[in-house]
């Protein structure tokens, strides 16, 4: 028989509690809501519903919609709820408080640009599972890889090139160029998070981050944004012609020549410290021969983006619309069994996306039908007016105000959708050239997205890397985006001239006179400035 256990002690200890007891809240480990964002982004919509006096030129239902979409927007801002969540919830509180009928509500959600961003969400996923995007990295990596400036520009050269066909900038950095930075940082003994970062690793990703802004503005379908300011452009009756070329018309040569020179740029002012990679066309090679030759699937991407983007370029001479392209590229990646439905519902950012921009286009498309934004504008015209300034530096102003106030924003779509209309508007009331308003809004769109490490979601995938400190990415942010404007607005003003003394030339020759008034109504286009002699011919 075992002995009994010891019999523990019997002394009785009393914990008296003291009066002196705190209790503490944590709103961080609370479920749901972050706390002080939600009662931070609700107060901005109460303040202005209830505490500031609403406009005499604006309805009742108008200022209550600004209130809710100022709420949607500092919800953006300060992130109680992931973003396709707090949008939906705006959205019920207009449907409830009878702000919107149902159907307002919802209409955006037929929108064609909504639905033409979904489906390019699905073909960068078709990209990256085929291995087509990182066969193109690497082919680039073995024939400019030997030196690091070499390896830096084989990269931007790659991503510009898959950017029509792969319309995300996040999906082209998290998909395909991070993974081989850090295979080439790492076989460079470059680390993230010590000090080896600034041998290989953070050069390759600060160069490719800045790229990567001109690569999205060099094409209307390399970046969802982009998409979506010509839509909200043509809701205001900005009506641009032949969308595709006219944009790649206008970005072209700047955005090539902001390409050629970012890597270099950033060699000089965050120069790595290995200079020569003679091992990465080494390590490129290999990883082709792993990957084998070029598979079934890959031809049949190949071959579906050569059609889709035959038919962006194209398509409006033949009566198909850019969505109605990307539908078809789509259904024959479903039908040969590149993408199955499976992978389509995978794509939580192109669901996600789906919510929340069909919310800010449904509401930015009613304040500007409800009035909100042409009061916005005509107040905003007329302090300019009254700063006795032309449209020209009018046109700098804006654009400058709308650039640098990206700072508030995480992301370029949120700021697209908070701000694009209203911005547009005040140009188009100041005098501003639609077109040219409208496209270079835009293209400022894209600029931007490389000033922070949250301004854009590359920006979080390649900070999120670990490779570079957290100061120079601002630093190397302002700097790059001060010589980009530089860059852009040079080029544009050159071209803008040139292109003014030929119509000149041209008016001259059938005899009709150039005002200032036929100069302003439209960007120095060729098609644009052809229509408007039509007019003062028939006119004559």
């Amino acid at each position: 028989m075992s002995n009994p256990p010891p019999e523990a002690n019997n002394a009785a200890v009393i914990n008296i509690p003291t009066h002196t007891c705190r209790r503490s809240f944590r709103f961080q480990n609370l479920p749901g809501a972050k706390p002080i964002p939600l009662a931070l982004s609700i107060s901005v919509g109460l303040i202005v519903c209830f505490a500031i006096p609403k406009p005499s030129q604006v309805t009742t239902q108008a200022w209550r919609l600004f209130a809710i979409f100022l709420t949607t927007i500092a919800g953006l801002i300060l992130g109680p709820l992931p973003v396709g969540a707090w949008a939906f919830v705006c959205l019920t509180i207009s449907v409830v408080t009878k702000t919107l009928p149902f159907k307002s509500a919802f209409a955006a959600f037929t929108n064609e640009v909504i639905w033409l961003i979904v489906a390019s969400f699905f073909f960068s996923r078709g990209f990256v599972k085929s291995g087509l995007g990182d066969r193109m990295a690497m082919y680039f990596v073995r024939w400019l890889g030997k030196s690091t400036l070499g390896l830096a520009y084989g990269l931007a050269i790659c991503e510009a090139i898959i950017s029509p066909a792969m319309p995300s900038t996040t999906a082209r950095a998290g998909g395909i160029f991070l993974p081989i930075i850090n295979s080439l940082a790492i076989a460079g003994e470059s680390r993230p998070k010590d000090g080896s970062a600034r041998r290989l690793g953070a050069f390759l990703v600060q160069s490719q981050f800045q790229s990567s802004s001109s690569s999205s503005a060099l094409f209307l379908t390399a970046a969802a944004q982009n998409m979506l300011c010509i839509k909200l452009a043509d809701s205001l009756g900005v009506k641009i012609k032949d969308p595709w070329i006219t944009w790649f018309k206008g970005s072209c040569l700047p955005a090539l020549v902001s390409l050629m020179l970012t890597p270099l740029i950033i060699y000089k002012i965050f120069p790595p410290e290995t200079k020569h990679t003679p091992n990465a066309p080494i390590l490129a090679q290999t990883k082709l021969e792993q990957m084998g030759p070029v598979k079934r699937d890959e031809w049949i991407m190949l071959g579906t983006m050569l059609v889709t983007v035959a038919l962006w370029i194209s398509g409006e001479n033949l009566g198909i619309s850019s969505v109605v392209a990307a539908m078809l590229g789509l259904s024959i990646l479903l039908i040969l069994g590149v993408l199955t439905w499976d992978d389509c519902l995978c794509e939580k950012s192109a669901w996600d996306t789906l919510a929340w921009f069909g919310v800010l286009i449904g509401m930015a498309t009613q304040l500007t039908d409800l009035g909100v934004v042409p009061w916005m504008s005509t107040c905003v015209a007329n302090f300019l007016k009254s700063l006795s300034v032309g449209w020209h530096l009018a046109l700098l102003l804006l654009q400058a105000v709308y650039f640098f106030i990206h700072y508030l924003f995480a992301g370029q779509t949120a700021h697209v959708g908070a701000l694009y209309s209203a911005f547009l508007s005040m140009h188009l009331t100041a005098k501003v050239p639609g077109t040219l308003s409208a496209l270079t809004l835009a293209y400022n769109t894209n600029l931007f997205g490389a000033l922070t490490h949250y301004s854009s979601g590359q920006a979080a995938v390649y900070y999120g890397a670990g490779y570079v400190r957290l100061p120079d990415v601002f630093k190397l942010g302002i700097i790059m985006a001060m010589i980009n404007i530089m860059i852009w607005g040079l080029i544009e003003e050159y071209f803008d001239e040139e292109i003014k003394r030929k119509d000149v030339r041209l008016m001259a020759t059938i005899g009709v006179p150039f005002t200032e008034e036929l100069s302003n109504s439209s960007i120095t286009f060729e098609a644009d400035v052809s229509k408007a002699i039509r007019d003062s011919v028939d006119q004559s």
